[in-house]
C-alpha cells in the first residue's frame, strides 16, 4: 500500500482509493489531510443503516461540494434476520463485494473515490472491508482520524494508561465470560459497541470487581453526549455510539494526594494467588487482575520479583523460611484496609502458601478478613506438559522434603503409592542440604517399577534454564536433582517413545488401564 502524500492528491493512471478518518463526531476534530482529500475527490463513499442516514456523511457535510459523484454503501442488514442463505454474513459478504465493484468502476475510470469512516479507518471500521478488496489493486492511502477511544478519555478528563500499564480494548460482542477474563487481566480498559451488549458488559466488569471503577461514554464530542459512572447507566438508554472506559489505576483527580486505602477497613482483603511456575506467560487472567489491583504485594522475595513494578504499589519480600510470620504480616496490613496479594510460586494450595494463610486467618482476631485462594499451574503439570502427558491417568503427588514431616512418613506414602501403581509427582526431591533423599527414594520405587520406568527431570520449567530429560529410573542420578527440580515418576503403563526420527521424547500414561 502506497503511504506517499501530494497536496491534495496525486494523480494516476487509474484513480486512487483513499480511506478518510473522520475523528468521533466533531467536525472540528477531522485532520487537515482529511479536509483537503475530500475536497479534492471525485467520488465521496459512505456508509449508511437503510434508513439512509449517514453519520460519517453528516460529519464532513461542510466539505461536500455540489458536483461530487456520492456513492452512498446501504447495508442491507444490521442487527436485523436476513433470509440469506449464507445468513448474516452471507448477506454482509455479497453486500462488501457490491460494494467494492461499484467503487472499483469510478477507480477505473480514473476518479479519486473518498471513502468516509468515523473515527479511524482501520479501527473497527466499515472501510477496512473495501481496503481488503481494493487496496492492492488501486494506489490507496489511509487517512488516521481520531478514535473514539481518545475522544471518550479526553471527554472524562481522566488519565486513560499512565507509566507502564496496559490498555486492552475489546468489543462489547464477546461472550460475557471472555470480557470478564480480559478485564480482570488489564490495567485500563474500554469496551465498544455497547447498546444491545451493554447489560452483558456489565455483568463482566462486576465479575471481574471493576464496576466501580468503569466509567461511562455516549457519543462523545457529538450532539447528546453524556458521561457517568456506568453502574448508574439505564441498560435501556444505551445506543451503540457508547463505549465503558475503566481509565488508569495510577493515581485518581482528587488535587491531591492519593488516599490511603488504610483509612477504609471494610475494603480489605487478602487475596493467595499463585503465578504459576515461571514468568507472566504462566499467569491466568483472574491472577494478573488480583495483582493489578493490590495494594501490597507479599511474598517470597523471589516470586515477588516476577510480579512487574506498578506505581505506587508496596512490595514486601522476605525468606522463603518465614510462611506464618508472612502471612500474618499480610493479614494485618488487609485489617487496616489494605488490599493484599501473598504471592506464591505455581499453585498456591500446593505445597505453597495457601495453607499458612488460611491457618492464620482461622484466628479470632483475623476472622472478619477476607481471604480468597486463586489457582495458579503446577509446578507438576507445567513439566508434564513439556514431557507429553505422564499424568493422563492417576498420580500422587508427594514432597522429599523432610523439613516439615519426618523421613519415615515419606517413605511410607512412597511406598504405598508406588504399591498402588500411581504415577508419582515429586516435588522438593533435594537440595544443598538434602543430598541422600533421591537415592532412597529410587530404592523404594525399584522395589514396585521395572528399571526401564520412565522418569521426567523438568528443572526451571518456563523459566531461563529450563531444561526437561527423561531417563530411566535404574539410571536416575541422585547428583542430577536439586531443590528446583521436580521428578515424575511412570506408572507400569507408562510410554516412552522417541518421535521425528528420534529427535523428540515424549512420555505418556494411557487412560485405559488394563483390566486384571
Amino acid at each position: 500500500m502506497s503511504t506517499e502524500q501530494s497536496s491534495p492528491i496525486e494523480q494516476s493512471a487509474t484513480g486512487r482509493l483513499y480511506g478518510v478518518g473522520l475523528g468521533p463526531g466533531d467536525p472540528s476534530l477531522m485532520t487537515v489531510r482529511a479536509v483537503e482529500v475530500i475536497a479534492a475527490a471525485d467520488v465521496v463513499a459512505y456508509h449508511s443503516a437503510r434508513h439512509g442516514r449517514s453519520i460519517a456523511r453528516s460529519i464532513a457535510a461542510a466539505h461536500l461540494r455540489a458536483d461530487h459523484i456520492e456513492e452512498a454503501l446501504v447495508y442491507p442488514v444490521t442487527t436485523e434476520s436476513t433470509d440469506h442463505p449464507g445468513g448474516y454474513r452471507g448477506a454482509l459478504d455479497d453486500f462488501y463485494e457490491e460494494a467494492a465493484a461499484r467503487l472499483a468502476a469510478h477507480l477505473d475510470a480514473g476518479r479519486t473515490v473518498a471513502v468516509l469512516a468515523e473515527g479511524d479507518p482501520l479501527f473497527y471500521g466499515s472501510y477496512q472491508h473495501m481496503h481488503k478488496r481494493l487496496a492492492h489493486r488501486y494506489p490507496t492511502e489511509v487517512i488516521p482520524g481520531v478514535t473514539s477511544v481518545s475522544a471518550a478519555a479526553a471527554r472524562l478528563g481522566e488519565p486513560l494508561v499512565e507509566a507502564e500499564e496496559v490498555l486492552t480494548i475489546l468489543p462489547g460482542t464477546l461472550p460475557e465470560e471472555e470480557l470478564a477474563a480480559r478485564i480482570a487481566a488489564t490495567d485500563s480498559a474500554v469496551v465498544m459497541k455497547l447498546g444491545r451488549t451493554f447489560g452483558k458488559v456489565r455483568g463482566a466488569l462486576e465479575r471481574a470487581g471493576r464496576l466501580d471503577e468503569a466509567r461511562y461514554v455516549e457519543r462523545a464530542t457529538m450532539k447528546g453526549e453524556r458521561t457517568g459512572s456506568l453502574a448508574d447507566v439505564d441498560p435501556e438508554s444505551v445506543p451503540y455510539f457508547s463505549v465503558a472506559v475503566l481509565p488508569s489505576r495510577v493515581a485518581p483527580l482528587t488535587g491531591g494526594p492519593k488516599p490511603d486505602p488504610s483509612e477504609d477497613p471494610g475494603r480489605g482483603e487478602v487475596v493467595v494467588v499463585g503465578t504459576g511456575p515461571a514468568g507472566p506467560l504462566w499467569l491466568t487472567p483472574e491472577t494478573r487482575g488480583a495483582l493489578a489491583a493490590a495494594d501490597d504485594l507479599v511474598g517470597y522475595t523471589t516470586y515477588v520479583d516476577r510480579v512487574p513494578h506498578r506505581p505506587g504499589q508496596r512490595r514486601h519480600g522476605s525468606d522463603n523460611r518465614v510462611e506464618s510470620e508472612r502471612a500474618e504480616f499480610a493479614l494485618e496490613l488487609a485489617k487496616r484496609g489494605r488490599r493484599v496479594a501473598v504471592v506464591s510460586g505455581g499453585d498456591p494450595g500446593v505445597f505453597a502458601m495457601a495453607t499458612a494463610v488460611l491457618e492464620v486467618a482461622s484466628q479470632d482476631q483475623f476472622a472478619d478478613v477476607p481471604v480468597r485462594v486463586l489457582p495458579g499451574v503446577t509446578a507438576a503439570n507445567a513439566a508434564a506438559a513439556r514431557a507429553g502427558a505422564p499424568l493422563g491417568h492417576d498420580y500422587a503427588t508427594l514432597s522429599l522434603s523432610d523439613r516439615l514431616k519426618p523421613w519415615e512418613v515419606i517413605a511410607e506414602r512412597l511406598a504405598a503409592a508406588a504399591a498402588a501403581d500411581l504415577v508419582l509427582a515429586i516435588y522438593n526431591p533435594g537440595s544443598r542440604s538434602r543430598t541422600w533423599q533421591v537415592g532412597k527414594a529410587r530404592e523404594l520405587l525399584l522395589a514396585h517399577r521395572t528399571p526401564d520406568t520412565p522418569v521426567v527431570l523438568g528443572r526451571d520449567v518456563g523459566g531461563p534454564e529450563e531444561s526437561v530429560r527423561i531417563v530411566r529410573l535404574g539410571d536416575l542420578d541422585p547428583a542430577e536433582v536439586d531443590m528446583r527440580t521436580l521428578l515424575i515418576v511412570g506408572s507400569s503403563q507408562t510410554q516412552w517413545v522417541r518421535r521425528r526420527g528420534g529427535q523428540d521424547q515424549i512420555v505418556w500414561t494411557p487412560r485405559r488401564y488394563p483390566e486384571g
